[in-house]
């Protein structure tokens, strides 16, 4: 929308403030600024809310609005008045509006920094979330027009909006003034801000997830008269899985007369249903989406599930149909699974939902499966479904427009029915709220994730999201960093997704391994060796063995305080006819579950070769083994894959984190929930091969061991009073940028880089410019010898290999002999570009790096110079802020480590030293995030302490940060 001529000619219509946001109860609304047009918009609204909330707006009986209230309510430049609305289908449900005003509180206009701020939200839609929503963006707004301060005027009686108010988190002043209380909010976000706002979102996103997973009523639109087709199979489905809600088909083509198909009602539209409808499936060709979009949102649907294809992996005409999809749902307060999707499937027995193509719905079980692909969720589902498992729900997404991987982290992390989460991705549409998600969500149950399209260069068809330039190898250590489990196909997926919902979390990395094949027991172990295990020698219990001899084996393998996790190998026996016997797998299932049943809580892993029933019969229910107890005591919120108490290894840091979400606790029972079975204590999982089995394992190590250091993340460190400038720092980047800086930001000179990393404790050796030999010999006199003779091209940087560094120039002679043969070999000092620099201490030269993605956020690199990190890739990553624990696991995590720690017998390096110029790094680009680049290269790391022997920085103006913005759904 054009503002009018009437409207502020300098300050333009701002259409970055549009936003969908989730609201509490998990519908969508839309928020805008208030145009000129919207006169109509604000009568009818404000006749639609109540006599007693209009008192509380004007603290006097307000009826109508007049003209004049109309124009001052519509009217605004954007700066000094600003107003937003909420809206659904079009029409307002909420406003806000804000004026600046001077210490007097009358109006005023910049440089004030403090303005009047009022709300109105229409009844029907109280307690909705709506007010807490309008506050986060109305905060957004005055801070990018520098209003630092709200003051708001509140009838005592008008308990919610204190409420709206107390509960923000902003730093606040109460009093009470004349008959009324008296605000004032300080807008600049904390801490606790930040935290209400994510748990605010945390909450509406999951509610926005189970109102599409458990619906008490579903419409498929496009169901065929005829037997067939995409509408047909969907309904099909849904009476085969017994949905325990109310089912209805609609068909505009459906004649007159036709009451039923299948079964169930026939409609020709939604709104001839005549009852509320939870859920529409939409299977009907693209051009007629939106008719069928517009009939389910003018009718109350809630949400959603589009199967029809032609849109963004058709190309650029589809991509803009997929938006227009996205932004007519939305405006109805409707979510999107889709378009282009498989469908949802909720196993739940109150619920029982099958709204997909899959024929067969999945066995009830405790792993929750998202794939924006349904080829590999129909692969997956297959697979599962022949090794036993069960899943709580199934979601295929498709092109993932509106609802993606990130919703079902929010619903997942709080649903008691889920103990696993799996995730296929083929892109990350927000990567730095998918790992902050994950990493919540890990904290009490994990997330296992397969990356597809890693390769590629750009986003798969259908996915509109930003592309991401930090490499796959990066993605993957952030993730993990997240405590996320990245594993690298399906399979593995769905190996390691069996481990963890059946099995309690490994004490560490020491392996017993049993069984009645050598062969395999000895694979088994090289295979545990390879993922960095601890493995035990293999007790060969010899082909003779009996299901009774693998229960004893594998009771005092539990048993055993030396071990970690038991993996048992078996083969089949060979009767006196030379025949496999039948009926085996059955009665070794039973033995090896009674004896994991009793023992101790360690995990079992079960490597078996033709077997036959061996895997479904460890993977059936409890009961059907006889008696045990299972080993996992407490109520269902207790009876997750438990993390064991590790054995004392030094006391862990203390502190947390500067920025950023609170500890995770273990949230409540979330709703629709209720009907999944409980944990599966005692399903051991099998593989068909030793290194499945091993691999899994290892994963769920490195699992356990992360949720040990994320009780005890580490601290950000302050550096109080220490060498960190923060805001003389600010000032330099503001006259470095300039007063109109280029978008594409300036690489700074050596002397600038030197002065600004100075400023955060960072001291960088000078170089002294040698244009000519006279001028190096000056320069190492000023210096003092011995010194090193370095060229600066870039082509030759850091290349001693070709000459292009002479070191321990010990005197004048030394230095004119290196200077003129450096010119005679490499070019002319021009070409070069000659630096003159004292010398280091010996020790090992590292790189130290920060950078801004626009996609990930900050990142923190380190790796050892040369060929280490550059060729073999030898380098770790880490998300800024990077906390004390974070920058050791950086040093401590590549794989060229040992040269640190005093390889071969030299003497160790200063990691402390390092660690704390990683922190500092990191400090400075979290800081001021106009530093888009830092890399320093060398970093001589001594036995004492370390030197940096060069750095370049880029500035920049910095990308937007979406997660410290009020929330908002991506937009299209």
């Amino acid at each position: 929308m054009e503002p009018t001529p009437e409207q502020s000619p300098h300050h333009a219509y701002p259409d970055h403030w549009e936003a969908d946001v989730v609201l509490r109860d998990g519908g969508t609304a839309r928020i805008r600024p208030i145009t000129t047009d919207d006169a109509e918009r604000l009568v009818s609204f404000y006749e639609q809310v109540s006599d007693e909330s209009k008192y509380y707006r004007f603290f006097a009986p307000y009826p109508r609005l007049s003209a004049r209230d109309v124009h001052r309510f519509t009217h605004h430049d954007y700066v000094d008045r600003v107003g937003l609305a909420v809206t659904i289908g079009g029409e307002f449900i909420a406003t806000v509006r804000f004026d600046r005003i001077d210490e007097q509180g009358r109006p005023a206009s910049a440089p004030a920094d403090e303005a009047e701020v009022a709300f109105l939200v229409q009844d029907a839609h109280q307690g909705r979330g709506v007010a807490s929503a309008l506050l986060e963006h109305i905060a957004a707004v005055a801070r990018e027009r520098g209003i630092r301060r709200f003051a708001a005027e509140v009838l005592p009686a008008n308990n919610k909006m204190i409420k709206v108010f107390r509960d923000a988190g902003f730093t606040q002043q109460r009093s009470f003034e004349e008959g009324s209380v008296h605000l004032t909010l300080d807008l600049e976000p904390t801490a606790e801000s930040l935290a209400v706002q994510r748990a605010r979102e945390q909450r509406a996103e999951a509610r926005s997830v189970q109102r599409l997973l458990a619906p008490g009523s579903v419409a498929v639109i496009g169901v065929g008269r005829e037997p067939g087709g995409v509408g047909r199979t969907v309904l099909r489905n849904l009476l085969g899985s017994g949905f325990t809600g109310r089912t209805y088909a609609v068909n505009t083509s459906f004649p007159p007369g036709l009451d039923t198909v299948d079964g169930v009602p026939a409609h020709r539209s939604v709104g001839g249903i005549g009852e509320q409808v939870d859920l529409a499936v939409v299977a009907v060709p693209a051009d007629r989406v939106p008719e069928a979009v517009a009939d389910c949102g003018e009718h109350g649907v809630q949400g959603l599930v589009v199967l029809t294809a032609g849109y963004a992996e058709r190309g650029a005409d589809g991509r803009e149909r997929q938006r227009e999809l996205v932004r007519q749902a939305r405006s109805y307060g409707m979510r999107i699974i889709g378009p282009n999707a498989f469908g949802i499937i909720n196993t739940s027995d109150t619920v029982r939902l099958n709204a997909s193509l899959a024929p067969e719905s999945p066995k009830a079980g405790r792993i929750g499966l998202f794939t924006q692909s349904g080829a590999i969720g129909i692969a997956v589902l297959s697979g599962l479904h022949r090794r036993g498992a069960g899943l709580s729900a199934f979601i295929s997404a498709g092109n993932r427009a509106d609802v993606s991987g990130n919703d079902f982290l929010q619903y997942w992390y709080e649903d008691q029915g889920t103990d696993v989460a799996l995730l296929y991705l083929e892109s990350l549409g927000n990567p730095r709220k998918f790992t902050r998600l994950a990493r919540r969500t890990a904290a009490v149950k994990p997330v296992v994730v397969v990356k597809g399209a890693r390769h590629s260069g750009s986003n798969p068809q259908g996915h509109a999201v930003p592309v991401s330039r930090i490499p796959d190898a990066t993605v993957s250590a952030l993730m993990r960093q997240a405590g996320v489990i990245r594993v690298d196909t399906v399979t593995e997926m769905a190996d390691v997704g069996l481990l963890l919902a059946g099995q309690p979390l490994p004490n560490g990395p020491r392996v017993a391994i049993l069984g009645n094949s050598e062969s395999l027991g000895l694979l088994t172990y090289d295979a545990c060796l390879a993922e960095g295990l601890r493995p035990r020698q293999p007790r060969d219990l010899t082909t003779a063995a009996g299901p009774q001899d693998f229960r004893r084996a594998l009771a005092e393998a539990l048993a055993d305080g030396t071990c970690d996790a038991v993996i048992v190998t078996a083969i089949p026996w060979v009767g006196e006819n030379g025949e496999a016997e039948t009926g085996e797998g059955e009665v070794l299932a039973a033995a090896l579950r009674e004896a994991a049943a009793t023992g101790p809580a360690k995990p079992v892993a079960v490597v078996h070769v033709e077997m036959g029933g061996l895997a479904q019969a460890l993977a059936a229910a409890t009961s059907t083994a006889g008696p045990p107890a299972p080993r996992q005591a407490g109520p269902p919120a207790a009876r997750r894959p438990q993390l064991p108490t590790p054995a004392p290894s030094g006391a862990p840091a203390e502190g947390g984190p500067r920025t950023g979400d609170p500890a995770p606790a273990a949230p409540g029972r979330g709703a629709g929930t209720a009907g999944h079975p409980e944990p599966s204590a005692g399903r051991i999982p099998a593989y068909p091969a030793a290194e499945r089995a091993v691999r899994a394992l290892a994963e769920a190590v490195k699992y356990a061991q992360w949720r040990r250091q994320a009780a005890s993340p580490g601290k950000v460190p302050e550096f109080l009073g220490d060498t960190i400038d923060e805001h003389g720092t600010a000032g330099l980047i503001e006259t470095l940028l300039g007063p109109d800086p280029d978008p594409r930001g300036r690489p700074l000179t050596h002397d600038e880089a030197r002065e600004l990393l100075a400023r955060y404790g960072v001291t960088v050796r000078p170089a002294l410019p040698a244009p000519e030999a006279e001028a190096a010999v000056a320069a190492a006199a000023e210096l003092g010898y011995p010194v090193a003779l370095k060229t600066t091209a870039p082509h030759l940087r850091h290349r001693a290999d070709l000459g292009g560094v002479r070191l321990d120039l010990v005197d004048e002679d030394a230095l004119r002999r290196a200077y003129a043969e450096l010119t005679d070999l490499l070019g002319t000092p021009a070409e070069l570009r000659p630096v003159v620099q004292a010398m280091a201490p010996r020790g090992v030269d590292t790189v130290v790096r920060a950078s801004i993605d626009a996609a990930a956020g900050a990142v923190l690199s380190f790796g050892l110079a040369g060929a280490p990190s550059e060729l073999l890739g030898d380098t770790a990553h880490r998300l800024v802020p990077a906390t004390d624990r974070d920058a050791a696991e950086l040093i401590r995590s590549i794989k060229a480590a040992p040269v640190l720690f005093g390889w071969r017998g030299s003497a160790p390096a200063d990691t402390e030293a390092l660690e704390e110029l990683l922190l500092r790094v990191s400090r400075l680009v979290d800081d001021h995030p106009e530093v888009v680049s830092v890399t320093l290269e060398p970093v001589v790391v001594a036995t004492q302490g370390l030197t940096v022997l060069g750095a370049s920085v880029r500035l920049a103006p910095p990308p937007a940060r979406s997660d410290l913005g009020p929330r908002r759904l991506p937009s299209y």
